[in-house]
């Protein structure tokens, strides 16, 4: 079986989580015998120069990975409007490849076309989506977050509509919000499989129209790395450690974190430290003015010993995570399946989140975990004294943690997805002639989901909104 992955970027580049899992895919299903897997992300002037003659490009020296430049894509419609380069030079390379499998994990930056493309280069191809955000739904970089305006703080939105999305933007018609609503979906009709890694995402896209026939979920997951040790109880009692790790944004909650941490500053006098893991990689200068301020005034306490530890790669995650006792996922949008979860949970480190999207899906309450606010410091700053007052939280937590996915699970998985898919008919074909015979079902082989199952956990009320 070849596989041929699609990604909208390169985690060499821009170490995303969506980026960082569809390049451990790719890996791991090398590894598999009887599949050869390539990966292709897009890239842009933020990371690399057009190349003459070509927009393909190579990343480092393997001859199973590649970038292709994609500087001519329109984020409104999700599409990539260079018909001249970008798609003819993907139309030949899948002729010259002939993919079995063509799984994408986005579509920014390849336009939504690339669809398209695909049925028309090799018809016999099966096609997969991974829904990992929302941008296909929301215009607004695909955070379901109505932007902040003049007296009006960024709010969650719960349900996209062309109305919604015109008093988000009102500078766009709601008209326009109605037609790229009709493109997107158009092209994504001709997607056979759709995989979401967390229960809420799936929700959230059959909610907009994605066709539960063709919707599955399938967990994400790391690479196996035995647990780090805990710090000793002591270290863990005379100055507890908390850590913060990913992306730094605004909508990654960073200041909320550094809010909070100054608010129990100013209710205790026992010492704990802060850490961030992370960069604000392609942030405004405003917001890096915003955090270096934030910063400072949890510096000027006295009392939080606070570290801007900068970016880190996968393979020191669990070194960064031996130095840990608490970690904190503030995120302020519907987070899909944060991986930092995972990692967290497989070292046994019980985590602070949102009460919000796959963030409340993943961590159970009180279990092996504790959920605030999404948004409200004060609400962490509530559960970060918990964590330094409670006596035995840390170890009751702790021993709860689940033991996450790791990739060769998901792998698993996904292939067993990609067999079934070859087996059958194309499920987006017999869509769209079940619909022009003026019937919505097609057989049960048809319409049969690879859904693995997981265990139950709670869901945010918000997932039915």
């Amino acid at each position: 079986m070849k596989i041929l992955y699609l990604a909208h970027n390169h985690p060499q580049f821009h170490p995303g989580g969506t980026e960082i899992f569809a390049h451990d895919l790719f890996q791991e299903m090398n590894r598999r015998p009887g599949v050869e897997a390539l990966f292709l992300a897009g890239t842009s002037a933020l990371q690399r120069l057009p190349s003459p003659g070509t927009p393909f490009q190579t990343v480092g020296r393997s001859a199973r990975e590649m970038l292709v430049w994609t500087g001519g894509f329109d984020r409104f419609n999700l599409s990539q409007v260079d018909i001249h380069g970008v798609l003819p030079e993907l139309e030949r390379l899948l002729r010259e490849v002939k993919p079995d499998v063509v799984h994408a994990h986005h579509t920014l930056l390849l336009g939504v076309e690339a669809f398209a493309v695909v049925r028309r280069a090799v018809p016999k191809a099966r096609l997969v989506l991974t829904l990992h955000d929302y941008h296909a739904i929301c215009h607004n970089d695909g955070l379901m977050v109505a932007p902040a305006a003049a007296g009006r703080p960024p709010a969650l939105c719960r349900q996209a509509s062309p109305d919604a999305c015109h008093r988000c933007f009102p500078d766009i018609a709601r008209m326009e919000f109605r037609l790229r609503e009709l493109y997107i979906q158009r092209h994504l009709g001709l997607v056979d499989r759709f995989v979401a890694p967390s229960r809420f995402a799936a929700e959230r896209h059959r909610a907009w129209g994605i066709d539960p026939a063709r919707l599955g979920v399938i967990r994400n997951g790391r690479p196996a790395a035995a647990p780090v040790p805990a710090r000793p109880a002591e270290a863990r009692a005379a100055e507890p450690a908390f850590a913060v790790f990913g992306n730094i944004s605004p909508m990654k909650g960073t200041l909320v974190a550094l809010e909070a941490a100054r608010l129990v500053a100013q209710r205790t006098r026992r010492p704990f430290s802060l850490t961030l893991h992370g960069a604000p990689l392609f942030q405004a200068d405003a917001f890096v003015g915003e955090l270096q301020a934030a910063v400072a005034a949890l510096r000027a306490t006295g009392t939080v010993r606070v570290r801007q530890a900068g970016a880190y790669v996968p393979t020191e995650v669990p070194a960064l995570m031996a130095a840990v006792d608490w970690v904190i996922v503030p995120s302020v949008w519907w987070e899909n399946a944060p991986l930092v979860i995972d990692e967290a949970f497989r070292h046994r480190r019980p985590v602070l989140c949102s009460a919000i999207g796959g963030m409340a899906e993943a961590v159970r309450d009180g279990v092996d975990g504790l959920q605030f606010a999404a948004g409200d410091a004060a609400a962490l700053a509530e559960r970060m004294l918990a964590c330094l007052d409670e006596p035995g939280l840390w170890e009751r937590l702790s021993a709860a943690a689940p033991e996450p996915w790791d990739i060769a699970a998901s792998a698993d998985a996904h292939l067993e997805l990609y067999r079934s898919l070859r087996r059958s008919s194309s499920p987006a074909r017999a869509a769209a002639a079940a619909k022009t015979k003026g019937t919505a079902k097609a057989t049960a082989e048809e319409v049969k989901v690879a859904e693995v199952k997981v265990a139950e956990r709670p869901v945010a009320a918000e997932i039915g909104a």
